[in-house]
């Protein structure tokens, strides 16, 4: 039996869709879903009305019909395919599902066009998305498009995003995110850590802030790393950690790596008390905004927790270890990255060698 269902939905401009589902039920199973999304909810019922309709008269569709088929039909395929959105990170699902919303989910796949994508990158860019962001939503758009014809046998050959794509960038619409150079400064690290122990010293605190953020320092890890580090991982013959699963874009699982706790590190962990399997357990985001309240709170411009990774790094070239051993602990597949840092950190010191080297 067919049906449909309208869902309100608040858009991040503030604008107001309607999004009317169709479904079909047998045994009490879903069989087929379809919805479409409209700026008036009269029109929604408009349309899933009628098609309820169509659907008791000629059945379920053929799900390759391309006569039918919506770039948000494509979407779905893709982000429910185990092989494919299944093994998507959490920004390419979160794009993915983000696109699902937008408008160009609901335009037929064969008047899918450059055009589409320009204006949906001219939205984007409105409601304050930078270029790099922008450009996520056009490479994992590209990927569900180029997806169509080899896995799923869609006979739609035509990725309008290649055409697009010098156009937007031409407009400065996309672009590579800023490679970013922050570290604290002056008595920022200081004023942080009094802020984050200040936080930790309150009754209903449970996360030790500051134990946190100097081992996210020491040993270069990101702050989902950390939480989720066991102590079965410790390795107390080389004072090391095996940590799991870090984050390589070429390959999205099983990049485990045995990382030194250097210094401090070693001791920070071992210090922990032994109340959970994790050494650290606390929610991640949960460190991130507490991090994030006391930054804000004593006025800290435009400092993340992932900078402190940064800090980190900086400090290991700063005590003399080379890009390979600092590598080792960061867990930078490429080297380039860390050159970059090195690169940042070293015109002064250089200038500091030649003069004693004249002496």
């Amino acid at each position: 039996m067919a049906y449909y269902t309208i869902d309100k939905r608040a858009k991040a401009d503030g604008t107001v869709r309607y999004r009317c589902s169709v479904s079909i039920k047998k045994s009490g199973k879903r069989i087929f879903n379809e919805s479409r999304t409209f700026t008036k909810q009269a029109h929604a019922k408009t349309w899933g009305s009628k098609r309820v309709i169509e659907l008791e008269q000629s059945g379920i569709p053929n799900p390759n019909d391309l006569k039918k088929m919506m770039v948000g039909d494509l979407l779905k395929r893709y982000i429910n395919d185990p092989n494919l959105g299944g093994k998507a990170g959490r920004t390419k699902r979160y794009v993915l599902d983000m696109l699902l919303d937008c408008d160009i989910a609901e335009i037929k796949l064969t008047e899918f066009s450059a055009n589409h994508v320009i204006d949906h990158c001219r939205h984007r860019s409105s409601t304050g998305a930078g270029p790099s962001t922008v450009n996520h939503d056009v490479s994992y758009l590209s990927s569900v498009l180029g997806s169509a014809k080899p896995v799923y046998g869609i006979d739609y050959t035509k990725n309008p995003v290649i055409e697009a794509r010098p156009i937007l960038l031409q407009m400065g619409l996309i672009g590579k995110s800023k490679r970013r150079s922050r570290r604290p400064v002056s008595d920022e690290l200081d004023r942080l850590l009094a802020g984050l122990e200040a936080r930790g010293d309150h009754a209903s605190a449970k996360i030790p802030f500051v134990d946190i953020l100097n081992f996210s320092i020491l040993s270069c890890m990101r702050i989902g790393e950390v939480c989720k580090i066991r102590w079965d991982d410790i390795d107390e013959k080389q004072k090391a950690v095996v940590v799991r699963d870090r984050k390589d874009p070429r390959k999205k699982a099983g990049n485990h790596m045995l990382v030194p706790l250097l210094g401090d590190a070693w001791d920070i962990a071992q210090k922990q008390p032994k109340t959970s399997d994790l050494i650290f357990p606390y929610n991640s985001r949960s460190v991130s905004a507490g991090f994030q309240r006391v930054r804000n709170k004593l006025g800290i411009d435009d400092l993340r927790y992932h900078d402190l990774r940064r800090e980190g790094a900086s400090r290991l070239f700063e005590a003399g270890f080379s890009i390979e051993e600092v590598a080792q602990v960061t867990g930078h597949r490429s080297l380039n990255v860390l050159w970059q840092v090195y690169t940042e950190l070293y015109p002064k010191s250089l200038h500091d060698k030649y003069q004693i080297s004249k002496k």
